[in-house]
C-alpha cells in the first residue's frame, strides 16, 4: 500500500534538502527520496572540501539563462545574508576567501549538517537509497513507485540537478521527466568547465603545463537578443589537455563550439605601446624584456610563435613587428575543440526552460503540483558560490509556496 504525503521531493542535494526542510516547518507533510547511498557528494567535495557555499556579491547579473529576468523573484526573497543567518542559528563558522566567496571555517559536512537539521526538525522523512522508477500524475496528486515501495503526493518538487560529475551520481532524471509532461528544456552542456585544445595553433603551448598567471579572457558569439558575450579577470592555469583555472571554467560557460576566446596574457600592460614607447632607451634583449612581465617558459614560447629571437635587441625591432607581438599578447585568440565534457564540469547549463515555470514558486505551469527547482532549471551561476545560492533561492521560493498545497 502506497505512503501519503502531502510534498515528495526527490532528489536530496542542496536544494532538495532545503526546499524539503523549508516545507516541512510549514506543516506539510514531506519525504525526501535520493537514489544515492551517499548523502549530498556534490556539498561534500565543493570548494575543495570547505564548500562555497555562497557569494555576498549575489545579483541576477552573476547568472545564465534564456530569460535573464526569470531568477530576479527568487534571489530577492532570499539572499546571502538569509543563509548566513541559518548557517549562524547552526555556530558555523564562516570566512570570504576571495571576490564574496564564502566558505565554511571547517567542513562542508558542516553545510550537510545543517541542513539535515533543519529537515529533522520539520519531521521530513527520508526514502535513501531509493531509485524512483516512475511518475505518474493522479486526479488527487501522483503515484511515485519506487523501488522501495509506492508514495503518493499531492505534490512532487524535482531537484535531482544536472549531469556534471556523473561519478558522484548525476542523472537525466529531470529531463526525463521534463519530457513525460512535454515541458521544454533548454539543451543541456557542461559549464565552469576547463577547455581542450590540439591542432597547429596549440602545439606550441602544449608544453608550458603548470603555468598560471592573471589574465583576462572573453568571448561572444550570435547577435541581437541570442547575443552570448562574457568577460572575466581571473586566474588561467595551463594543463596537458588545454586550459584551466577559475578565468577558464567562467568563459567555459559563455563559450560556444567554433567561437575563439581572446586571452590578454598581460591586461595591466599595453604591450606594443610599452616595446615602441621604449626602444629608445632600453638596451634589452626581447627574451630578458618579456620575462620581467611573464613567466619565463610563456614568454619565450610568445616570442618563438612570432618569429622572434630571445636574444634579439628591443631597440632592432621593426614598429609593426612590436605591435604584431603585443596583439599576440593581449589579444590571444584561440579556438578550443571542445571541453572536458561533464566529467570535469562543475554545473550544467541548460535544463528546464523557465518558460515552463512560475518565477515566483518554481511550479510547472502546465502541470500544478510539480515543481522543478535547482541545477536542474535553466538558471547557471558563475563560479563563486552562486549556483548555491541559486539553489537556496530557489528551493525556498519552492518550499514556501508548497505551504499553501
Amino acid at each position: 500500500m502506497a505512503k501519503e504525503y502531502d510534498v515528495a521531493v526527490i532528489g536530496a542535494g542542496a536544494a532538495g534538502m532545503l526546499c524539503a526542510a523549508v516545507a516541512a516547518q510549514h506543516g506539510k507533510r514531506v519525504v525526501l527520496v535520493d537514489h544515492a547511498s551517499k548523502l549530498a557528494e556534490k556539498i561534500r567535495i565543493s570548494g575543495g572540501g570547505r564548500c562555497n557555499f555562497t557569494n555576498v556579491n549575489t545579483t541576477p547579473a552573476n547568472f545564465l539563462s534564456r530569460n535573464p529576468h526569470f531568477a530576479k523573484s527568487a534571489l530577492s526573497r532570499y539572499t546571502p545574508q538569509d543563509f548566513l543567518a541559518l548557517l549562524k542559528k547552526h555556530r558555523v563558522g564562516f570566512h570570504e576567501k576571495h571576490r564574496g566567496q564564502l566558505f565554511c571555517d571547517t567542513s562542508a559536512e558542516q553545510i550537510i549538517d545543517v541542513l539535515k537539521a533543519e529537515c529533522a526538525s520539520g519531521g521530513v522523512t527520508w526514502r535513501m537509497p531509493t531509485k524512483v522508477e516512475s511518475l505518474e500524475q493522479m486526479d488527487d496528486g501522483f503515484l511515485l513507485a519506487t523501488d522501495t515501495g509506492d508514495i503518493l503526493a499531492q505534490a512532487v518538487v524535482i531537484a535531482t540537478g544536472g549531469l556534471s560529475i556523473p561519478k558522484i551520481g548525476a542523472t537525466d532524471f529531470a529531463y526525463r521527466i521534463a519530457a513525460q509532461f512535454e515541458l521544454a528544456v533548454v539543451e543541456p552542456r557542461p559549464g565552469l568547465v576547463p577547455l581542450t585544445f590540439d591542432g597547429p595553433a596549440w602545439e606550441a603551448f602544449a608544453p608550458l603545463s603548470g603555468i598560471a598567471l592573471e589574465v583576462e579572457v572573453e568571448t561572444s558569439s550570435g547577435k541581437g537578443k541570442t547575443a552570448i558575450k562574457g568577460k572575466f579577470r581571473e586566474d588561467l592555469l595551463f594543463t596537458h589537455r588545454g586550459l584551466s583555472g577559475p578565468a577558464i571554467l567562467q568563459i567555459s560557460s559563455y563559450w560556444l563550439p567554433g567561437t575563439p576566446i581572446i586571452v590578454n596574457l598581460l591586461p595591466d600592460v599595453d604591450v606594443a605601446e610599452e616595446l615602441i614607447d621604449n626602444k629608445g632607451t632600453l638596451k634589452k634583449q626581447m627574451g630578458n624584456l618579456l620575462s620581467q612581465w611573464l613567466p619565463v617558459r610563456l614568454a619565450e614560447r610568445l616570442l618563438e610563435v612570432a618569429g622572434i629571437a630571445a636574444d634579439a635587441r628591443l631597440a632592432d625591432m621593426p614598429d609593426a613587428r612590436l605591435r604584431a607581438l603585443g596583439e599576440a599578447i593581449n589579444r590571444w585568440a584561440i579556438v578550443p575543440t571542445g571541453s572536458e565534457g561533464y566529467r570535469k564540469a562543475e554545473v550544467t547549463l541548460g535544463g528546464i526552460d523557465t518558460r515552463e515555470l512560475s518565477q515566483q514558486t518554481m511550479e510547472s505551469n502546465k502541470v500544478a503540483g510539480l515543481y522543478f527547482i535547482g541545477e536542474a532549471v535553466d538558471v547557471t551561476g558563475w563560479l563563486g558560490g552562486y549556483n548555491f545560492q541559486w539553489a537556496w533561492a530557489s528551493a525556498v521560493a519552492a518550499g514556501t509556496a508548497l505551504s499553501d498545497v
